[in-house]
């Protein structure tokens, strides 16, 4: 009960006074260097020496000696000091943003193009800083953020949720590409009309995705049908397999699509080039109105709003 009171009462500064005293060996000199007078120190050390239950120093005329209780406190008042410069640096850091794990979700498009340059960035500039980044549909993605499984998404606000419970940026809108094997008939086509598209195989996301409804839209618009040779998937792995084929066309957020046709990661793929462009509704960043992000969150966000 003794020890536990008197480790219990003791400060970071009455450490720092002792450590002081150690090295200098002067009471009047440690009490200056802690920025206390040396009466002040002095009433501390007695203090701690009181409570300690012996004296941590011998009192010489040439000075202050430690003592053997004094030695066991220097010994363990610096492991402790540097925990609490440690705790000290480690808390500075997610306070001020340096460190931290955020949690971000996209849509494929804004993903490429929006959230991976803001984050290299970051890498740069703050590279403790932990990301998780999950891509997906928009349902899943405002719904992950409902449930703070997300620090803010890119995404489109499902009809099913108020957007006055969010606070939403408008990012960049999307231009659908049309990708195809770079020994595809029309890839030599320097512009393309979508009567051109029909007879060939397709590999298309889901119905009601965004860009499906896009490209099923703009073939209404043109008096025409929805091509019948459709492969139904979002799966890039499947569509990479299908474009094996020569004559498949797959459309994809342009980012990917250059991405894949002309990026570090390019596969060979080329870009039909269309004489009239679709394009798809635009997303948002969008984070929770009612949920305050943490400060390394708030540092990614900053970035991605910067790359609009």
């Amino acid at each position: 009960m003794f020890v536990m009171d008197f480790t219990h009462r003791l400060k970071p500064s009455h450490l720092a006074l002792i450590m002081r005293i150690a090295e200098t060996g002067q009471l009047q000199r440690a009490a200056h260097m802690a920025a206390m007078s040396q009466p002040a120190a002095s009433r501390i050390l007695s203090d701690i020496e009181q409570r300690a239950g012996g004296l941590l120093f011998e009192r010489h005329p040439k000075g202050m000696q430690l003592t053997a209780l004094g030695e066991i406190c220097i010994r363990h008042g610096k492991a402790i000091l540097e925990e609490y410069d440690s705790l000290e640096r480690e808390t500075s850091r997610i306070t001020s943003g340096e460190k931290g794990h955020v949690r971000v979700g996209s849509v494929t498009g804004p993903a490429v193009g929006l959230l991976m340059p803001a984050v290299q960035k970051i890498r740069e500039l703050t590279p403790d800083i932990e990301m998780t980044i999950e891509v997906g549909p928009s349902t899943e993605l405002v719904r992950g953020l409902m449930e703070n499984r997300f620090d803010f998404v890119i995404a489109r606000l499902p009809a099913e949720h108020d957007s006055r419970d969010f606070k939403m940026y408008p990012a960049r809108s999307e231009t659908v590409s049309l990708l195809v094997h770079p020994d595809h008939p029309l890839a030599i086509h320097r512009q393309v009309a979508l009567k051109d598209l029909m007879d060939f195989e397709w590999v298309m996301q889901e119905r009601g995705s965004p860009i499906r409804q896009a490209v099923e839209t703009a073939f209404h618009e043109a008096g025409l049908d929805v091509p019948r040779r459709i492969t139904n998937s979002s799966s890039l792995l499947v569509v990479l397999k299908s474009m094996e084929r020569t004559d498949t066309i797959s459309p994809q957020a342009q980012e990917v699509a250059q991405m894949l046709a002309n990026g570090p990661v390019s596969s060979g793929f080329a870009c039909l080039e269309l004489t009239h462009p679709i394009s798809v509704s635009p997303c948002f960043v969008i984070r929770n109105r009612y949920r305050l992000l943490p400060n390394a969150a708030e540092r990614v966000l900053q970035a991605v709003l910067s790359e609009f």
